[in-house]
């Protein structure tokens, strides 16, 4: 098995064997939602931050007993997984108003609607400011130590400066190694698809990050020697909110569009930016966590947009995807922004917000709407 292939089998299942084994030698595992959670805070306590995923549901009917009908399906989808036990795996859980759905979601969990796998289970709930500036950044600070203490206090440990220290360091070499992948993607023949690049940045929410690490470090150098896609029809810049089925990416790419950069939290929101590794941990950390790029739950769309533009020039891409989980309030209100912004350029790019659920139940009409896009931008390349 080769070092991309042993990375792209984690985001079949919720857990895989190197949570096995981690449970297997007495290690704890915290799931966390969101990219707003500081994972290496989790990791210098010695445990194992697992980004939380619903892969696997079929239905939601547990779920949707707990919640409304105007909740995103991921939401619901992932509280069944809960109610079904299937995040037995987990010792615990931190959330914070990423949005109103997540907040229900860890709020039902917490009242004992979920049956933890082994009790006493870990809750936390961080308190994030929705914009960033000096005052923000120290009220951040303050949450995070708050974090730490808790973290301490509930499985009986201590975390050191020099653990978070060591814990940004291999944060920071995954973001890098990331960053080094998605500059092979830019070029006119693309080593990897897409798909097989969500599949890579499931993996590294849903191992330790020792390993992949190493895994990835092999990968770069497998796709050195590998041939590159140079039959699409068009370079694709895949935006969004919560996507963590590689299936969507692989439907846009079967019809011959190749997706060759993204603005998702599976993707670039996650891993962009550096978490500053001389300077005082918890508020380097602080910093990072409300400068970084930012999703439609901060009040940033400028420089959301700014980012966007500027990464779709980077990486030459031909048209820009809005994937959006129907009932999604921030990504509903940023995907028409972004798409008004846009047609105020000299010489717009093409773009297209796709309206989707959680299971793949509407393939057949995203089929036909991705086929009549690609058409739409194939027709602009050749008048070039």
């Amino acid at each position: 098995m080769t070092a991309l292939e042993e990375l792209r089998q984690p985001a079949a299942t919720l857990t895989n064997p190197y949570i096995e084994r981690w449970r297997e030698k007495g290690g704890k595992v915290v799931g966390y939602y969101c990219t707003y959670v500081p994972a290496e805070i989790i990791h210098a306590a010695g445990m194992f931050p697992y980004r939380m995923r619903a892969t696997g549901s079929t239905n939601s009917d547990l779920g949707d007993v707990y919640t409304y009908r105007t909740m995103c399906t991921f939401c619901r989808h992932s509280l069944d997984q809960a109610m079904r036990g299937e995040y037995k795996f987990l010792d615990g859980l931190v959330a914070f108003y990423s949005c109103d759905h997540v907040r229900r979601l860890y709020d039902i969990w917490k009242a004992g609607k979920v049956q933890p796998s082994a009790p006493p289970f870990y809750f936390h709930f961080l308190s994030i400011p929705m914009k960033a500036d000096g005052e923000t950044e120290e009220w951040l600070a303050g949450g995070l130590k708050r974090f730490v203490r808790s973290l301490e206090d509930d499985f009986q440990v201590t975390i050191t400066d020099e653990a978070l220290r060591r814990s940004i360091e291999l944060y920071n070499e995954k973001r890098r190694l990331l960053m080094s992948l998605y500059e092979m993607r830019k070029q006119d023949a693309p080593p990897i698809s897409g798909t097989e690049v969500l599949e890579i940045l499931i993996a590294s929410t849903s191992m330790p990050v020792e390993e992949f690490n190493q895994l990835l470090k092999k990968v770069l150098e497998e796709l050195r020697g590998r041939d590159g896609f140079s039959d699409y029809r068009a370079r694709l810049l895949l935006g969004g909110g919560e996507l963590e089925d590689p299936e969507y990416v692989k439907l846009i790419e079967d019809l011959g569009g190749l997706v060759v950069t993204d603005f998702m939290c599976f993707g670039v929101r996650d891993f962009w930016d550096l978490v500053d590794e001389d300077a005082d941990p918890i508020s380097a950390m602080a910093r990072r966590y409300l400068e970084r790029v930012s999703c439609p739950r901060m009040i940033d769309h400028p420089r959301r947009q700014e980012f966007l533009m500027d990464l779709a020039k980077e990486f030459k891409v031909d048209g820009i995807i809005i994937q959006r989980m129907k009932y999604c309030d921030t990504w509903g209100g940023e995907s028409a922004m972004m798409e008004w912004d846009i047609k105020k350029e000299s010489s717009p790019t093409p773009y297209m917000v796709l309206e989707r659920e959680y299971l793949m139940g509407a393939a057949g009409q995203m089929r036909t709407r991705v086929q009549a896009f690609l058409e739409t931008i194939g027709r602009g390349i050749d008048e070039r």
